[in-house]
């Protein structure tokens, strides 16, 4: 299932029922999991590890060179596990110190034109839209989406259950279970994403309270996050909480002009 025009190095490590399309290129050092298919004038380098069962598309580029003014060469990876989907033009950069790796979870669907950079973390079902970038270090938790050409500073954390609306601009750490909009600013909890997840309405309305205490109480953060812990014991309420209080860069503000129909 490797076309005639391939070229897979005889020490990349390929698995069972694996296609490879026309003038893809497998590097030295790869290995590329079961039932994986990479399609045509995809680039696999850098030791990457592409898991079972992955979609790797047209032109995407994976584990090439960090673009890090401090990258002076040395071992470096990309690991990406099960079930994936990468679209066409994708970039997945390898991790920048030595040894370290840029890391993609399971089911994730990032589109086309998205760029991941070195020593990211996505966790499981991410889905990032066309043209999203992420800088440098950037984690992003569990089945967060990112909407179309949404940009991430470097070391900024992205919580679970996040929505980005597209084009927006995040430089500080946005709180689980919130919807980003415009500059490091958010709008309200993400309803739709919460509820197709199966979060239940009693845990929706507790994450809404919490919102609201934390932006409308005019309470500091530190006196806002001790209300919060005794709205309840949930687990979604313990993640909010924690995640904020480990914040280094600050997280996102509430939205200063209302949002209108329109928008």
């Amino acid at each position: 299932m490797i076309h005639p025009t391939a070229i897979v190095s005889s020490k990349a490590e390929i698995g069972k029922n694996v296609s490879i399309g026309p003038w893809a290129i497998v590097e030295e050092g790869c290995f590329i999991g079961d039932e994986s298919e990479i399609r045509a004038h995809a680039v696999i380098t850098g030791c990457s590890y592409i898991g079972q069962r992955n979609q790797i598309g047209y032109g995407a580029i994976i584990g090439a060179e960090p673009q890090d003014v401090s990258f002076k060469g040395g071992s470096s990876s990309v690991l990406i596990g099960n079930d994936n989907i990468i679209r066409e033009y994708v970039t997945i950069h390898r991790g920048s110190a030595q040894s370290s790796i840029t890391k993609i979870g399971n089911g994730c669907f990032l589109m086309a034109g998205s760029h991941v950079a070195h020593n990211c973390l996505l966790e499981d079902q991410v889905v990032l839209v066309n043209n999203v970038l992420l800088a440098g270090y950037v984690h992003v938790e569990r089945k967060a989406f990112l909407g179309g050409a949404a940009v991430v500073h470097q070391h900024v954390r992205i919580g679970e259950l996040t929505m980005t609306r597209g084009q927006t601009r995040i430089g500080k750490d946005l709180p689980p279970y919130f919807m980003a909009v415009d500059t490091n600013e958010v709008s309200g909890i993400n309803r739709v994403g919460l509820k197709r997840a199966g979060i239940s309405e009693e845990i929706r309305r507790k994450i809404e309270e919490a919102y609201k205490i934390l932006y409308f109480k005019g309470l500091n953060v530190s006196q806002a996050l001790e209300m919060i812990e005794n709205i309840s014991d949930c687990s979604e309420i313990k993640k909010l909480v924690a995640f904020i209080r480990s914040t280094k860069r600050g997280i996102c503000l509430a939205r200063k002009k209302k949002i209108t129909e329109e928008e």
